[in-house]
């Protein structure tokens, strides 16, 4: 996975936060306590309050070697959500983890069924999606006896994860030895899509696509003419949304060429209809503004059969990294453009698209990140009304709180319910340098102030803390998860926290 990180996202969030964050059970009595508690974002005066932060139930236990991360969260109602990252056991070897939420009370996180059999060394659960309450599928992967990263797929039904697979068709595909799932979306309850990376017998990475039809995955495949573009040898899927069962977007990232073993990255686009997936095409447009040659697409968002908005980042000509949108209508891919404003925002020349969310067509909002001139990372946010993107802003409130000398902030995540009605989160640099979690919220289209998430701080006794997901079933009624780091001890553990 170190390629990957020459990817701009992935570079700025190790310089950033220096460590993938997590969760702690010292403190779950005195946080289970407090949870009723409002915390400092709310929505408007008598709105919707997120409340105290508390540790992942039984994820210290299972942590005892402190390295964990938390990679993603689906509520498919309000207070019933999943979620999924890695932590790291007694003997250092990464594990894959979900956690169940019913009925607004957390369950114990468990190590994913089945990877125990399947995992030597080091695995990760990367994305969770839950088309109804209990009803879910999860993807991401594992290293076999032999050292091969392989691409896992597991199931919930009914509240009970199954037993996690190999991705069928997946090992065939990955003869150099090094596949992942990135991203799951489920249109309905054993009706989903996913989407990641292999290495093909050459040594070249490729992205390939793998669909679930009532309740039977089917075998994976390369993403149809994705090979093509792939002269360089390096892409794969980032992200996967589902309008309808068997109707969906995705995206990510190819190289075009490659110069002295640096892939040019270009973005591309797929879209599935009934079923069938089309040929992946680089996103319209973005060749004449991805000059500089890395680009990539981060985030998919559908809201109905060919109806979606995604956003990413690609290299001007100065060469300065910029930030992207793009929306498909009936089926057909719209001409990217930079995010409205935020080439102004962006004196310092580094900006991206994290997350895009589409509560329905032509209504989506974006988070990400932009460079000020003093070359400080700022968090960013950017809504779409009627179909016309307004101009980025940074999010409001964070200004104040990213007091920091090294004045590192990003949107790490966006989810919305309704127009103009999201959650996003995040994290910011404190005057002492530590890093924080922060969350909040849009109203009718207005972002309101962010606040740190409340309790995070007490958590984060060793100033790393971020929100890494967050998950809307209902306005106002979201939940989010993250990390924190517990000084002495140099431990990322995991926390969630719910508004309601």
């Amino acid at each position: 996975m170190t390629r990957r990180s020459a990817l701009v996202i992935a570079g700025l969030v190790v310089a950033l936060c220096s460590v993938l964050l997590a969760g702690t059970g010292a403190a779950a009595a005195g946080a289970a306590g407090t949870r009723a508690l409002a915390t400092r974002v709310a929505a408007a005066p008598g709105g919707p309050r997120w409340r105290t932060a508390e540790p992942i139930p039984g994820l210290a236990a299972l942590n005892l070697g402190g390295s964990a991360g938390f990679n993603s969260i689906s509520c498919a109602t309000a207070g019933n959500c999943s979620a999924g990252g890695f932590y790291a056991a007694k003997n250092t070897h990464t594990q894959a983890f979900v956690v169940n939420e019913t009925n607004g009370v957390w369950g114990t996180a468990e190590e994913v069924p089945g990877t125990a059999a399947l995992n030597a060394t080091r695995a990760a659960t990367a994305s969770v999606s839950c088309a109804t309450a209990g009803n879910c599928s999860a993807g991401g992967f594992y290293t076999d006896a032999s050292g091969h990263q392989q691409a896992f797929i597991v199931a919930e039904t009914n509240g009970t994860w199954g037993t996690a697979v190999e991705v069928p068709g997946s090992g065939a595909l990955n003869a150099g030895g090094l596949a992942a799932i990135k991203s799951v979306s489920c249109a309905t309850a054993g009706n989903c899509a996913a989407g990641g990376f292999y290495t093909d017998a050459s040594g070249h990475e490729q992205a390939f696509v793998v669909a679930e039809t009532n309740g039977t995955w089917g075998t994976a495949v390369e993403v149809p003419g994705s090979g093509a573009l792939n002269a360089g040898g390096f892409a794969a899927i980032k992200s996967v949304s589902c309008g309808a069962p068997g109707d969906c977007g995705a995206g990510g990232y190819y190289a075009s060429d490659n110069i002295a073993r640096i892939p040019l990255t270009q973005p591309f686009v797929v879209s599935e209809t009934n079923g069938r997936w089309g040929t992946a095409e680089e996103v319209p447009g973005a060749k004449s503004l991805n000059a500089g040659g890395s680009a990539a697409v981060e985030s998919v968002s559908c809201t109905a059969a060919g109806t979606c908005g995604a956003g990413g980042e690609y290299t001007s000509g100065a060469p300065a990294t910029q930030a992207f949108v793009v929306a498909e209508a009936g089926g057909r891919w719209g001409t990217a453009t930079e995010a409205p404003g935020s080439g102004a925002l962006n004196a310092g020349g580094y900006a991206a698209i994290n997350s895009v969310s589409c509560a329905s067509a032509g209504s989506c909002s974006a988070g990400g990140f932009y460079q000020d001139a003093s070359f400080h990372t700022q968090a960013l946010a950017v809504s779409e009304t009627s179909g016309t993107w307004g101009s980025a802003e940074e999010v409001p409130g964070t200004a104040a709180l990213n007091a920091g000398t090294t004045g590192g902030a990003m949107t790490s995540s966006v989810s919305c319910a309704s127009a103009g009605n999201c959650s996003a989160g995040g994290f910011y640099t404190d005057a002492s340098g530590s890093g924080q979690a922060f969350a909040v919220i849009e109203v009718n289209g207005t972002w309101h102030a962010a606040n740190e998430v409340f309790g995070s701080q007490a958590l984060n006794t060793g100033g790393a803390a971020s929100v890494g997901a967050v998950s809307c079933a209902a306005a106002g009624r979201c939940s989010a998860g993250g990390s924190y780091t517990v000084r002495h001890r140099h431990f990322v553990q995991l926390f969630v926290v719910d508004e309601f």
